[in-house]
């Protein structure tokens, strides 16, 4: 064996004789801490209320006499106390705003292919009369629709005011925008190569819609249809104006409730909901995932 042996390198320490800071884990920085802590208050000044609502419900006094939190004597009783006309409301409003996106979806869609691909003069006009509604107060909107109600009543013998036709269109008004604006801001990024390559290998431009074009832009859909129901579930000013006695969403019947007699009933039937919209996002993380749903914004 000739040469002089080739010099080996010196082992390396063991993981456990490296110091703490040499493990992977490191001292974070000031403006990592700072952030930290932001983020930490920012979801404690979000939840707190929620929190708050949520434990006054249980609750169990024999006389009530404000919120109360932490609850003493824990009892669901107040949940038993929940009238049948809350969750009437109830179902409606879940009813209405899942009518409403999808009515927002069906006219939305046609309308940002409208805008986007169309070469039409007037193209930023028509956009900006599609975001009209985002803008105009929703007090001004009510009014508005139950003007107009009122007209086409005396004219047709027709009165909308107090009926789901006639609030499913004024939600309807207010949701759109949502969808378009979603699925615009989608369009814009849209490389129309695919649609060219589909199209080259015989589909029909029908089947390139459904096959490429409608599932690439399906994350804008999804959060355009996500905003429409909550924008709809939501509101309050337009539905006081459109709606009847007998016929209110539930926003105005905790409004109501909460007006006349402010009792631990109408705080069970808010955690209810609470519960309700928790599961409904947690629905939409499984079956979307809130992450395509970011991505389109």
């Amino acid at each position: 064996m000739t040469g002089a042996t080739a010099a080996r390198p010196a082992p390396v320490a063991a993981a456990a004789e490296l110091p703490p800071y040499r493990r992977g884990w490191r001292v974070p920085s000031p403006g990592t801490i700072l952030k930290v802590v932001w983020v930490s208050f920012a979801y404690v000044f979000l939840l707190a209320p929620l929190v708050v609502v949520v434990g006054a419900s249980f609750h169990g006094a024999t006389q009530y006499s404000g919120v109360v939190f932490p609850p003493e004597n824990v009892t669901l009783r107040w949940y038993t106390q929940i009238p049948p006309a809350t969750y009437k409301s109830l179902g409606l409003s879940v009813l209405l705003a899942t009518s409403v996106a999808f009515g927002a979806c069906v006219l939305g869609i046609p309308a940002a292919l409208g805008i986007v691909r169309g070469s039409f003069r007037g193209k930023a006009f028509l956009l900006a009369m599609f975001r009209a509604p985002m803008q105009i107060p929703a007090v001004v909107t009510g009014v508005a629709f139950l003007k107009l109600y009122y007209v086409v009543g005396d004219l047709t013998g027709l009165f909308l005011n107090g009926s789901f036709p006639g609030l499913y269109l004024g939600h309807l008004f207010v949701a759109t925008p949502y969808v378009v604006g979603t699925v615009v801001a989608v369009l814009q990024r849209f490389n129309v190569r695919l649609e060219e390559a589909a199209l080259s290998l015989g589909a029909s431009p029908w089947r390139t819609f459904r096959r490429v074009t409608l599932p690439t832009i399906m994350p804008g859909v999804h959060a355009g249809a996500l905003y429409a129901f909550m924008v709809s579930f939501a509101d309050v000013p337009i539905a006081m104006f459109l709606t009847a006695p007998g016929f209110v969403t539930y926003p105005v019947e905790l409004f109501f409730g909460i007006e006349s007699d402010f009792s631990p009933v109408v705080l069970s039937s808010a955690t209810l909901v609470i519960l309700f919209s928790l599961s409904a996002l947690l629905l939409v993380q499984k079956v979307v995932g809130l992450d395509n749903l970011l991505r389109s914004r």
